[in-house]
């Protein structure tokens, strides 16, 4: 495939990056096609770098439990406990274990040393507490926004006692039977209890919201943030075991639109706060509709990036990550007539690319599919080429 497309890439800065966008968006998702490659997460490090000293950025917001990553920002910002701890409990998926997560981590603190609240750099999870194989317990999100409440508003006005609570949930082990996620029966999601629990978390959420103007003055409107979290996790848990136990075709399809539904809200909470770097999944982050299979059934639902980018418009910027090789897990040179194949021809070994000068250039000339041999990795679909605002491409990770 003969195609000159030199004119499209650009050095991977900060500065290349916003010159493909209107204006600076208040998210700007940079997704990666794989997980667990520290080679991607360091240039994630330097990108979010770069947009704190050069365009304001003051969060960065990964794919992680949105609970967990609570811990990493109380340490980021205050000291709260130590980078072994933090590492430890405040990351999902196995992610803490990563060096570059913990150069991210520990550069953050350093910024924000001897610097005032206003200047801070803040970390955060989007994700919900779900793995592949099930979802966490209501509990931790549930009692800790009635807490928040039961400490600042007449209890008068609660919908219950913690008491009620404790009896409802029962013990945590119920809610996270991994067996649950394969058979609904097993699932008490739709028990006479988590029917309760739904209608309560519902009520607590609503006089969160009818509080606000005392919460926020009591408290501050970060403190009010973190309970408004609680609530979304909360309900967003409960409504996910819930239609865990359906037994319905669109049971799975429902399933994995919830996470990214919840993913959406929690990017849209941070997109209100300030503008923030994203970084998970290319499929999480994508304009375009998410398409997978599983157990032999094809599912299609909305990504996090499709709901948030319908809400904000040009507050949200998407820029897909492309690799050449990842070798040791079998992915060799991209064939030339691909997308990854035009790319790996350049002579640089990391570029950004220009996405409307790349289809220029390419003119009628429509790349082929490339096929990956390795399950963790997915290529880029050239027919949603436009789906992004811009592509940063890896020719290796060693």
């Amino acid at each position: 495939m003969a195609t000159d497309i030199r004119g499209t890439a650009h050095a991977v800065e900060a500065a290349a990056v916003m010159r493909l966008l209107p204006a600076r968006p208040r998210l700007l998702a940079l997704g990666e096609p794989t997980h667990g490659q520290d080679t991607l997460l360091g240039l994630r490090n330097e990108l979010f770098r770069q947009l704190v000293e050069q365009e304001g950025y003051r969060t960065i917001t990964i794919e992680s439990d949105c609970m967990m990553g609570l811990a990493v920002d109380d340490y980021v910002t205050s000291g709260t406990g130590t980078l072994d701890e933090v590492m430890e409990r405040g990351f999902s998926h196995g992610w803490g274990a990563s060096a570059a997560n913990r150069e991210l981590v520990r550069w953050i603190r350093a910024y924000n040393d001897g610097r005032p609240a206003s200047e801070r750099l803040r970390f955060a999870g989007f994700d919900g507490p779900l793995e592949i194989t099930g979802a966490a317990s209501p509990r931790q999100a549930l009692t800790a926004l009635h807490d928040c409440l039961t400490a600042r508003v007449d209890t008068g006005l609660l919908p219950c006692a913690a008491e009620t609570l404790d009896r409802l949930l029962g013990t945590d082990d119920r809610w996270t039977n991994p067996a649950a996620m394969l058979d609904p029966a097993q699932s008490v999601g739709q028990s006479a209890e988590a029917k309760e629990l739904r209608l309560l978390a519902d009520d607590l959420v609503a006089l969160l919201d009818a509080q606000t103007p005392q919460l926020i003055a009591a408290t501050s409107r970060d403190g009010w943030d973190r309970a408004r979290l609680y609530g979304r996790t909360a309900t967003g848990l409960l409504r996910y075991h819930y239609w865990m136990a359906d037994t319905s075709p669109s049971r799975m399809t429902r399933l994995v639109g919830l996470r990214d539904q919840l993913m959406a809200d929690n990017l849209l909470a941070l997109a209100a706060r300030g503008p923030a770097l994203v970084h998970a999944h290319n499929a999480h982050l994508q304009r375009e509709k998410s398409t997978m299979r599983m157990g032999g059934m094809p599912l299609e639902w909305w990504s996090a990036g499709a709901l948030v980018s319908a809400r904000l418009g040009e507050g949200y910027a998407f820029v897909a990550t492309a690799l050449g090789t990842i070798r040791h897990q079998g992915v060799d040179t991209p064939p030339p007539d691909t997308v990854e194949g035009l790319l790996y021809a350049l002579p640089e070994d990391r570029c950004v690319i220009d996405v409307p000068q790349l289809a220029t250039a390419l003119g009628d000339t429509r790349p082929a599919p490339r096929v990956s041999p390795w399950f963790g990795y997915s290529p880029l679909d050239p027919a949603h080429l436009a789906d992004s605002d811009g592509i940063v491409f890896v020719k290796d990770v060693p």
